[in-house]
C-alpha cells in the first residue's frame, strides 16, 4: 500500500482583527462577493480570515465528496447538501463555510424563500471539512468544535496528508479513524457511507 503523502507546510491564511469595526451582514457578503477568487470567514471573535484559492488535488477531493454527500441526498430525500461557497451565520456569530454541508428539509422549512436567499442564520446538521495545504490542523479541529458547540450533529474533518479521520458528535468524546476503509454516516446521515480511501 502507498506510504501517506508528506504534510505539506500550512501556507498561512491572511487573519485581520476587526475587534473595533462594525461590519453588518450585508457589507460582508459583497465583501466576499467583490473577492470571488478568496474564502472569506469571520470567527466569533471578530477575525477576519482570508484563504488563498484550493490547489488542484484538493479542489477534486471536495468535489468527490460534494458528489458523495450529495448523491445519497438526493435518494434519502430529508435534507439537502451545500459545497464550499455556501456561507453560514452560526448562533456564535461566526460566519463559516464548510467544505461540504447538509441540512435537514424540516429545519429548512421554517425560512422564508426569502432568508434562503441569503445567509442562513444557523449551523448545519452535518459539516465535513478536508484538511488543504493551507490548513494548520489545530486550526481546523477548532472549527469543528465550533460546529458542534453551535448545534452540528456530526461533524468530520478529513485530513487526507495522515490518512486519517476526526469524527465529530454533540457530547462524545472526538473519534479518531487511522487510514478507514469508509465512514458511515448513521444516524445523522442514515444509510450514508463514504469510501473515503479514494480521497488519499
Amino acid at each position: 500500500m502507498p506510504q501517506p503523502a508528506a504534510t505539506p507546510e500550512p501556507r498561512e491564511p491572511v487573519k485581520l482583527a476587526l475587534r473595533g469595526i462594525t461590519m453588518t451582514d450585508e457589507q460582508f457578503e459583497l465583501l466576499c462577493r467583490e473577492n470571488p477568487d478568496l474564502r472569506i470567514e469571520l470567527t466569533a471573535q471578530k477575525e477576519l480570515v482570508i484563504t488563498p484559492p484550493t490547489g488542484f488535488k484538493t479542489g477534486r477531493r471536495n468535489s468527490r465528496l460534494g458528489r458523495h454527500v450529495d448523491f445519497w441526498a438526493e435518494q434519502d430525500g430529508t435534507g439537502v447538501v451545500c459545497d464550499s461557497s455556501t456561507l453560514f451565520t452560526l448562533p456564535n456569530g461566526a460566519k463559516r463555510s464548510p467544505d461540504v454541508s447538509w441540512i435537514g428539509k424540516e429545519r429548512l422549512a421554517t425560512l422564508s424563500d426569502e432568508d434562503q436567499e441569503g445567509v442562513l442564520r444557523l449551523c448545519p446538521d452535518f459539516v465535513l471539512e478536508l484538511r488543504s495545504p493551507t490548513d494548520r490542523l489545530s486550526d481546523l479541529q477548532e472549527k469543528m468544535q465550533e460546529y458542534i458547540a453551535n448545534g452540528a450533529r456530526l461533524g468530520w474533518l478529513i485530513d487526507p496528508f495522515e490518512r486519517r479521520v476526526y469524527v465529530y458528535r454533540p457530547g462524545q468524546s472526538i473519534e479518531i479513524l487511522d487510514d478507514p476503509t469508509t465512514l458511515n454516516g448513521d444516524p445523522v446521515l442514515p444509510g450514508f457511507v463514504l469510501p473515503v480511501r479514494e480521497l488519499w
